[in-house]
This record gives C-alpha cells, structure tokens and sequence, in this order.
C-alpha cells in the first residue's frame, strides 16, 4: 500500500517560478560584477559542516545554535547545516596551505537557519558575501561600505548603511560597572533598543540583576551621538571605549564622501559574539522593508583562534541578503510583465526550417523559442500575448520559398519583412 504523501514545501522554503528566478539570478549577476570589480576573487564552501565548528565558542543556550539544523550521518557523526557563509570562509583559510595573504573572497550560497519566518527572513536563503583576510585598518572597511552603497545602487535600491563599534559598546557598558562577563548579555538587549519599550529594556536588565539606575545610565549613553561621545570620554582611560572611537573616527575619515548614505549608531551590534571590531547593517532609505538587508563586520580573532599559529590574521566581510532585496525588487516596474523569450517562431509545416532559423537568431543573440506542438495559430498567438513575449515569426512554406520572413512587433502589431537576417535589429 503506498504511502500519500503531502506535497508541500516546508515552511521558509520556497519554489521559484521563471519570473521570480529572473530577479534573483539578476541579484546575483549584478552582485557578481561589482565583487568582482573590487578584486575579489570566486570561492565555493561546503553546505554541510561539521558541528563542532558550526557551535565555535558558543554555549547550548544562544539562539543562533538553536536556529542550526542539526543532522548525523551514517557514521553518527554530528553535522549541521551551515547558518552563515563566514565560518566555513574561516575554516577554508585555515585548511588551506600557502595561501597569500591578504585573500579577497566572494561566495553566492545557500544558508539555512531554523528560525521565525517573515518577510525576508525564510529558512533557506541564499547569501551573496565578500570577504577579506590579512587586512588591519579601517581603509578596507571603507571599501566595503563602498562596494555595499555601489552595489545596492546598481540593483536600483537607496540605502543607509549604519556602522557602532562592538570594542566602544563593550567600554561602555564596563565604565557603567557592570561584570565584563555580562557584557555580551547586555550587547543582546542595547541592540533591541530601538526595536522594544524602554519598559521591557528595564525588566531584561532586572532579569541580570542590573538595577534602574545602571540601566537608565547605559539608555542614555547609548543614545548619544559619535561627536558626543568623543567629547564625553576624550580623557577617558578605558582602553575599549578608546579603541572603539579610534576605530569609529579613522573609519569616518574614509567615508565622508558618503554622508547621505551612512549614520553612526551606537546601538547597532548585530548577533554573532564574533565580530571584534566594528560592525555594519544596511537597511532600505524609503522603508520599502523594515528589516536589514545586509550585514557585517570585522572578526580577527576568528581565523587567527582557528590557525593557532602565534600569528594574527585579521578579517573583514559584508553580507547582501538575496530573499531581501528580491522583495523589494519583485514590486518594481522594471521586472514586470517582462518576458525571457525575445522572438517566438511558428511553424506552418516548416518544422525543420524553423528550427534552422531560430538557431540562426540565437546566435545574433536572440532569445529565442519555438512552437513544437501543433498548435492552431489563434493558440499559438495566445500563448504569445499571455507570456508576454514581444516579437512572432508565423514561418510558412511561401516565406521559405521565396527566401523571407515576417516578424510581428506584439505590442504595435507592426509586421517587418526580413529578407537579409544580418539586418535585423530589434533592441
């Protein structure tokens, strides 16, 4: 007895029609340009990755080993599916002999992260990254804004790339008096600042023994801005809160010329413990999403923990989240009613010669399709208009006999007689 089976996709993960394909595959060729016009170069990492290195230095509690998908193999070894493209980036460096230094990477893959679903954040989604090892300094970090505010530009979306240090949060939350061991306890609820009410702030720093007025001091800290900060502890002799503003202000030397797509915010810490250093999120400037659609920062001491060697080795990379910015550009105008297929061919008996000349057009370029099943020509014009494909060509015996062929614009119903096909030119 067979089994039924439901047929359905699970849930976060997605079938993507021609239409929807299209944007996504333009996302990524556009991607792919601008990364490669940095100078970065293509890398593939595996899907599947060993726990272990997918857990790191994390403790069984955080919810980003709760959002991994856990698996064994037939060994019993335990496995998990990789949640971002940066580690296994990280274990590559490793592994790999004789690598020069500094190496500039892109990889364009799917992650997968078993946690809440909503618009632009799925389960499965694929993740266009760039990244740098053997590069200390903020001039490489204000390439990447750079490469982040071009590439978005390129995909026709205005951005604000927002910017904080994690070494400046860390020091400020210490010049407060709070326990060094609660400080990435504390990053976690500074970052939701803007997100909750201050009245669920309070009770989340209550729940770590924090009192009000610590916790009142640390909210108004955090909502000073960078010029106010520099002030403020200019004299100070924490040495977080002095690398953490020494690394804000020469990054904002490099990226003046940016001012109306960049803003400092002294809560932005994003959520992997591994960043070091200063950290990046890009969010659309006219609210066509609410959420982020891409990330990073800088993470020196994961490579170098991973090596061992005694020798440091610094890193730096930045994420363009795919399934969100294909929410943006699913709306617009340009991706509308457009179909793949330029020129449509029906064959009148001439099955053979409409095949000879399709190829024909294909090699001036042409996207081109063919009509194979028979259909009447009232059909096979319906299907035209309905795929919105722009130009038909009805091949009958007379056109080949008499060595032409007539290509019919859809939209104007303007037909155009071809005698010499090296004279067509319809884009």
């Amino acid at each position: 007895m067979k089994r039924k089976i439901e047929l359905k996709n699970v849930k976060g993960t997605y079938d993507y029609l021609p239409n929807e394909q299209r944007i996504r595959n333009f996302i990524n060729e556009t991607l792919k340009e601008i990364f490669e016009k940095y100078g970065y170069q293509p890398l593939e990492t595996p899907i599947i990755c060993y726990y272990d290195l997918l857990a790191g230095k994390y403790d069984e509690s955080n919810d980003l080993l709760n959002e991994i998908y856990k698996l064994t193999d037939q060994g019993k070894r335990k496995l998990g599916l990789r949640y971002d493209l940066t580690v296994p980036f990280a274990k590559c460096i490793t592994i790999t002999k004789d690598l020069r230094l500094p190496f500039k990477r892109y990889e364009i893959g799917k992650v997968f992260r078993d946690g809440p679903v909503k618009t632009g954040r799925d389960r499965e989604f694929i993740q266009c990254d760039v990244d740098v090892v053997g590069i200390q300094g903020q001039m490489i970090e204000a390439e990447l804004i750079s490469l982040f505010i071009e590439g978005y530009n390129k995909l026709g979306i205005d951005v604000i790339v927002k910017y904080n240090s994690r070494n400046l949060m860390s020091g400020l939350i210490i010049e407060q008096g709070i326990s060094s061991d609660l400080v990435s306890n504390v990053i976690t609820i500074i970052d939701k600042l803007d997100k909750i009410k201050e009245e669920e702030l309070l009770k989340e720093f209550n729940n770590l023994n924090i009192n009000n007025e610590k916790a009142n001091n640390l909210l108004n800290i955090f909502k000073l801005d960078l010029n106010q900060l520099n002030e403020k502890y200019q004299n100070t002799n924490n040495e977080l809160i002095k690398k953490g503003l020494s690394e804000l202000n020469e990054l904002e030397s490099y990226i003046k010329e940016y001012k109306d797509n960049i803003k400092f915010v002294a809560t932005l810490a994003r959520g992997q413990e591994y960043y070091t250093g200063n950290v990046f999120e890009v969010y659309s400037k006219n609210n066509e999403l609410s959420c982020s659609l891409g990330g990073g920062g800088r993470y020196d001491n994961m490579i170098t923990d991973f090596i061992g060697d005694g020798n440091k080795y610094p890193a730096v990379g930045i994420s363009f989240g795919l399934s969100t910015i294909y929410e943006i550009l699913k709306n617009k105008e340009q991706f509308k009613n457009r179909s793949l297929i330029d020129i449509y061919i029906i064959p009148m008996n001439t099955k053979k010669e409409s095949l000879f000349l399709a190829n024909k057009l294909r090699n001036l370029g042409y996207k081109v399709d063919i009509e194979m099943n028979d259909k009447k020509l009232k059909k096979s014009f319906e299907y035209a208009n309905r795929e919105n494909i722009p130009y038909v060509i009805v091949l009958g015996e007379d056109e080949i006999k008499n060595n032409y062929f007539n290509i019919k614009n859809m939209e104007t119903g303007v037909q155009i007689k071809v005698e010499d096909i090296k004279t067509l030119e319809l884009f």
